[in-house]
């Protein structure tokens, strides 16, 4: 259980009118329940003797990873390289769980901690921390993973994400050209809506046009390692970021289709298995911009019903079963059992 801000369970804060007390009572069962899971999954990480950290030089940083092989299997028989949500890690629960059913499943996972810009980093991002990182950083560091892992023999790998981690996902999708790469899962995947100006002003009570403004004007000076303070970013309502790093989150170009998972759908050639919380508080309305593409072949859509965005307890087995339904069904996992 972490104590640093953000709160794992949403990819932005909570600045609504509601009471303290709702917000603390809330609070207090989600870290019961984090507690909970998080001494299951130390449980499972000591008898499981095939579960372990490994690390990779990277940029001058070390990046870590909690790569679990199912009994009885290696990298060569397949992995599925996890990205977690945005500030996020690989200890969050929806993640370590996930991690849990498909290993009972058969499936050796790879569950990647982004470096967000710090070395060797665990645990959710410290919002008191500047952030000097960019959404892009993401793309590059899954490409990394990949290449570790076809050194460790892997011949074949499904890329999954969550969250924010789930755009960085499809983001790296349209443009891997590993042909180690034979699927895609995307569990609640972010949309643009999720850093428009209407949901800045709402989750930040700040317009997002001026801070940009600033922000861009200081890059196009060169000056874009400038630092922005007590500004809102992702889950940290008050925080300090370089002028580069909130454009690369923010930036409302038209255009610039980086951040929204459904315009990077038609952009990626593998399979697709996009899993909907069907009571989504975080990525609201992707089920409506998604049915549009499923074609039940190319993309398959599946919505995990009453799940909310961390898709906890059962609606994890559901997502679980999705995943080993989908890889059946694209042939990932007929060398798999």
């Amino acid at each position: 259980m972490h104590r640093n801000t953000p709160r794992e369970n949403t990819m932005q804060p909570n600045v609504s009118s509601q009471s303290s007390l709702q917000i603390l009572a809330r609070a207090m069962a989600r870290s019961a329940k984090a507690c909970i899971a998080s001494s299951i999954v130390v449980v499972s990480l000591l008898t499981h003797a095939n579960a372990r950290e490994v690390i990779l030089p990277y940029k001058g940083l070390t990046l870590n990873a909690n790569l679990e092989l199912a009994t009885g299997k290696k990298p060569a028989d397949g992995v599925i390289l996890i990205t977690h949500g945005g500030l996020g890690h690989h200890g969050m629960e929806v993640i370590t769980y996930l991690q849990k059913l498909l290993r009972d499943r058969g499936y050796n996972t790879l569950a990647i901690n982004l470096s967000l810009g710090l070395n060797h980093r665990h645990g959710m991002y410290d919002c008191a921390v500047i952030h000097r990182h960019a959404n892009d950083d993401a793309v590059a560091e899954i490409g990394a993973w990949v290449g570790w892992l076809k050194k460790q023999g892997a011949t074949r790998v499904v890329l999954l994400g969550h969250s924010r981690g789930g755009a960085q996902t499809a983001l790296y999708a349209t443009e891997a050209k590993s042909p180690l790469v034979k699927a895609v899962v995307l569990l609640a995947p972010a949309t643009r809506d999720n850093t428009d100006t209407a949901t800045y002003l709402r989750n930040f009570n700040k317009p997002l046009g001026p801070l940009l403004e600033k922000a861009q004007s200081l890059h196009n000076t060169g000056k874009g390692s400038t630092v922005l303070e007590h500004i809102g970013l992702m889950n940290c309502a008050d925080t300090s970021a370089t002028a580069d790093t909130f454009i690369s989150y923010y930036a409302q170009d038209p255009d610039n289709l980086r951040l929204d998972t459904p315009s990077l759908l038609p952009k990626i050639k593998f399979p697709v298995l996009v899993l909907v919380a069907g009571n989504d508080e975080v990525v609201i309305g992707l089920e409506k911009k998604i049915e549009p593409m499923a074609d039940g072949k190319r993309v398959q859509m599946k919505i995990i019903e009453g799940a909310d965005h961390l898709l906890r307890d059962l609606s994890a087995d559901e997502s679980a079963d999705a995943i080993d339904s989908f890889l059946k069904d694209v042939g990932y996992a007929s060398r798999n059992r």
